[in-house]
C-alpha cells in the first residue's frame, strides 16, 4: 500500500513539474527580445523620412518621430524585414495578391496604391501588413513575378 501511495504521488509530481515547464517554455516561445542591427541607431534616409510622411501625414513628428521606439521600429522594417523577390518562371499564383492588402489610411485618407510596381519606390508602410506578427508573410504583387515578403520581427 505504501509502495504504490509513493508511486501515485511520484506521478503527480512528475505531472505537475512537467505541465509546469511546457507552460514555462510557451511563455518564453511567446516573448522573444526584437534584436536590431547597429544601423538602427542612424538618422533617417530622405526616402525613408518621405515613405514615413507619406503614410503618417501631419502625424508624422507627433506618432514617429518624437516616439524612438516607434521610430525604431518603423527604421527596422524599412532597412532588414521588407524583402523583394523576382522569380522568374515560377508559379505564384497561390501566393496572396498585395491588391488584397488594405491601405493603411489612418493618418492619410488620401493614399492611393501605385499605379504600377517598382521595387525601388515601394513603400511597404502604405499596407497593413502584420509587420509585428511572429511569422513571417509573403505576398504577390499581383499578375508579376514578384513576392514581397515581411519578415518577422523575431527571426
Amino acid at each position: 500500500m505504501m509502495k504504490k501511495s509513493l508511486i501515485t504521488v511520484c506521478i503527480l509530481l512528475f505531472s505537475c513539474s512537467t505541465f509546469i515547464y511546457a507552460q514555462t517554455q510557451k511563455k518564453a516561445a511567446h516573448s522573444k527580445h526584437v534584436v536590431y542591427a547597429d544601423n538602427i541607431d542612424a538618422p533617417l534616409t530622405v526616402k525613408e523620412l518621405q515613405q514615413i510622411k507619406e503614410v503618417y501625414g501631419t502625424e508624422t513628428e507627433k506618432l514617429i518621430l518624437n516616439n524612438p521606439q516607434r521610430l525604431k521600429d518603423l527604421k527596422n522594417i524599412l532597412r532588414h524585414r521588407v524583402e523583394i523577390l523576382e522569380l522568374p518562371g515560377k508559379k505564384l499564383s497561390s501566393f496572396r495578391n498585395l491588391s488584397s492588402v488594405p491601405l493603411n489610411r489612418n493618418f492619410n485618407l488620401s493614399l492611393q496604391r501605385d499605379l504600377s510596381f517598382n521595387k525601388t519606390t515601394f513603400n511597404p508602410l502604405k499596407y497593413q501588413f502584420a509587420f509585428f506578427s511572429k511569422e513571417s508573410t509573403t505576398v504577390r504583387v499581383d499578375n508579376t513575378q514578384y513576392l514581397i515578403v515581411i519578415k518577422s520581427q523575431f527571426e
